[in-house]
Parts: C-alpha cells; sequence; structure tokens
C-alpha cells in the first residue's frame, strides 16, 4: 500500500501522470515508459488529463451550450428559458441553478470590477433587475450569495453572516415565487449549516423540502453537511440520517447510496491503512451505493456522483474491475466529490485512475475485457 501513496505523492508534485504499474509479487510497481507492461489509460479510450472537464459530474449540453451563450453575450435569457423549462423537483433544476449561481460568482472573482471596468456576472445583477417575478432568477440568485459568503469570507466572521443573511432573504423571495418549488429551501440548507440554525429551525426546514421532494438526492447530501460531527451533528447522527434515508429509499432510487456519502465525511484525515477501505461499515457503503447504481435509471442527473464517489473507495479498497466498470460511465466529467474538494480536480481523478488501470491489468484485465 505505500508504493501506492508513493506514487501518488510523485504525480502530485510533478504535476504529470507517471505511475505506469505492472503487477509482481511483491504488489504494484512502477515500471518505465513505453514497457510493454506499462498501463495507460488511453488504451481505454479515456480523456487526456488536460481535456477533462471539472464543471459538472456528468455531461448537460444544453447547460453548457447556455452558459456558453450566456457568458459570451451578457444576455441572461437563455438562462432564464433553460430554467423554466426544467421540471422544479428535477435534480437538473438543482444543479443548473448551482451551476448558473457558480458561474457569476466565477466572473465576479476573477473580474471584480473598478473604475473602468464592469465586474464580473454583470447577466445576474441584470436579469433580477429586468425580470424581478423571475423564480429561475431569484433562486439563481440566492444561491449566488451562499457561493459568495462560502468562497468570499470565512464562516463565524460578521462578513460572513452579513451575506448570508441576505441570501436567507433571498431565499424567502425565492421561495414566494414558486411555492411548490423545492429549491430555494434546499439552497437555505447551507445557509443552515453556515449560520448555525438551532435543529428545531433545521428540521422545519427540512420538513418543507420533504412535502415537495422527498426523494430529492441533492437535497439529502446538503442536509447531510449540516449533520455532519464537523459542524452541528455526529458520526452518529450522520449515519443514522444516511442511514433512514437509504431505508426508505423506492427501488431505483440513488437514496440508497448515502451511507457511502456519510461515510466519506467522516473518513480520518490521515489513513494509510488499506484494510480500513475493506472494513465492514466501508464495504457495507460500498455495496449499498453500487446497489443504487445498478438499479438507478441511466439518465439520473445524481448518477455521476454516486459513481465518482465509488471510484474513491473502490480504488483505496483495490477493487480494480469494479473500479474500471465506474470509470467508463464517467470519465470526461470530474465536477464532483471527492476530486472537488482538491485544488486541481482533473490530476486527482486522473491519478485515482491511472490507479485502477494499473491495478486492472495487473489482475490480468485489458481493454478488451473491460465490458462498456
Amino acid at each position: 500500500m505505500e508504493i501506492l501513496w508513493v506514487l501518488m505523492a510523485l504525480a502530485m508534485m510533478s504535476m504529470v501522470l507517471l505511475p505506469v504499474l505492472m503487477r509482481r509479487r511483491a504488489g504494484i510497481q512502477q515500471v518505465a515508459p513505453g514497457d510493454p507492461d506499462a498501463a495507460d489509460p488511453a488504451n481505454y479510450g479515456f480523456l487526456r488529463q488536460e481535456e477533462l472537464d471539472i464543471r459538472m459530474p456528468g455531461p448537460d449540453e444544453d447547460l453548457l451550450d447556455v452558459l456558453d451563450v450566456v457568458q459570451r453575450t451578457q444576455d441572461h435569457r437563455a438562462a432564464s428559458q433553460l430554467l423554466a423549462g426544467t421540471e422544479t423537483a428535477d435534480e437538473t433544476r438543482w444543479q443548473r441553478v448551482q451551476a448558473f449561481a457558480g458561474a457569476a460568482s466565477l466572473e465576479l472573482q476573477q473580474h471584480p470590477g473598478g473604475v473602468s471596468e464592469t465586474p464580473g456576472g454583470q447577466w445576474l445583477r441584470v436579469w433580477r433587475a429586468e425580470a424581478p417575478k423571475d423564480a429561475g432568477g431569484a433562486a439563481v440568485h440566492a444561491e449566488f450569495l451562499v457561493q459568495q459568503a462560502w468562497r468570499t469570507s470565512t464562516p463565524g466572521t460578521d462578513e460572513f453572516r452579513i451575506i448570508m443573511e441576505e441570501a436567507k432573504v433571498a431565499c424567502g423571495e425565492a421561495a414566494l415565487l414558486a411555492p411548490g418549488d423545492p429549491i430555494p429551501y434546499i439552497v437555505e440548507l447551507s445557509i443552515a449549516r453556515g449560520l448555525a440554525y438551532p435543529q428545531a429551525e433545521f428540521e422545519k426546514l427540512w420538513l418543507k423540502i420533504l412535502d415537495r421532494a422527498p426523494e430529492h438526492m441533492g437535497a439529502h447530501l446538503a442536509a447531510l453537511h449540516y449533520w455532519c460531527e464537523k459542524w452541528h451533528g455526529s458520526r452518529e447522527v450522520a449515519y443514522s440520517f444516511a442511514e433512514a434515508a437509504a431505508a426508505r429509499a423506492p427501488r431505483g432510487s440513488l437514496l440508497a447510496a448515502m451511507p457511502l456519502f456519510a461515510v466519506f465525511e467522516h473518513l480520518p484525515e490521515v489513513n494509510l491503512v488499506s484494510s480500513f477501505y475493506q472494513s465492514e461499515v466501508v464495504t457495507k457503503a460500498v455495496h449499498g451505493a453500487l446497489y443504487a447504481v445498478h438499479s438507478a435509471r441511466p439518465d439520473d442527473p445524481m448518477l455521476a456522483h454516486v459513481r465518482h464517489l465509488l471510484v474513491f473507495f473502490l480504488v483505496r479498497g483495490e477493487r480494480w474491475s469494479e473500479a474500471m466498470n465506474q470509470l467508463v460511465h464517467v470519465d470526461g466529467h470530474v465536477g464532483a466529490l471527492p476530486w472537488t474538494l482538491t485544488s486541481d480536480p482533473a490530476s486527482d481523478y486522473a491519478i485515482y485512475r491511472a490507479l485502477a488501470v494499473a491495478g486492472y491489468e495487473a489482475n490480468g484485465g485489458s481493454p478488451a475485457t473491460l465490458p462498456h
């Protein structure tokens, strides 16, 4: 297991993936580039690291096309039309709201404006000014404020609290414009975590979401953060929340994967023991996630999120073939946990992908034996 961590460290330092590996008696070892035993992810049709899209966990061509138009023309109308045509309780709508808000926030960070420069994300401000009754624009604005708070300030500071309070007001306005829409309340879950809502107040908010979208995976993931040990709950409470969601999940629902996200949220910061990832609690959570993936509909917008997290755990657990089976479905887009927690998501993902390929080939696998 030590060589795995050495290879990861070398790849991170060099910023170039060179973990070309093979199986010998002592385990997986590095070989020279060009060696006939070298493992090459490109042989499986995987994209080069620099071609990986870090914006989203999976493809959404309509969103990408609209984002391109909005950012190129600074005209919000295409975004408004896309959200208006997306079902309110659909996971896709939540992801699109996050994407538009994130794009505006990133634009503002890159171009804060000045005497002679218009601040980035101006299209969102124009959207709210020209269409104050547009529920989609209101939801994007609320999420934008939340992302600004986390991106530009520190929890517990006056600046953070002021922005979050403004976001809370924006959530209320968005909810009034679309009473049946769960999105404003899902946005508020992050506010509840940042402002440390009392548990009774948080549960009241959570019930509003369950009334509107009881199986919303994105909402459950946002609520899980609140219940985690590092925020306002504990490991036991978070596990209980995740397991309860999985237990009531109907067949085909990705909520069965919730325990794996709870395990991930409570991983020790440093763990070099491979047996941990083969322990009963991890194995049970992985099996639940695999069941969820196999039974979910292929176009479920949250499917890629679960697959990406499975790649992380399956590689750590040295379950190479199963990791490869997930990689063939998600390769190309890496905007998901756990990669987005690092400064270079594409690099982190590519390291795990290379290790999966190496382990797979070291155990007799090849491009010809991998089902697609």
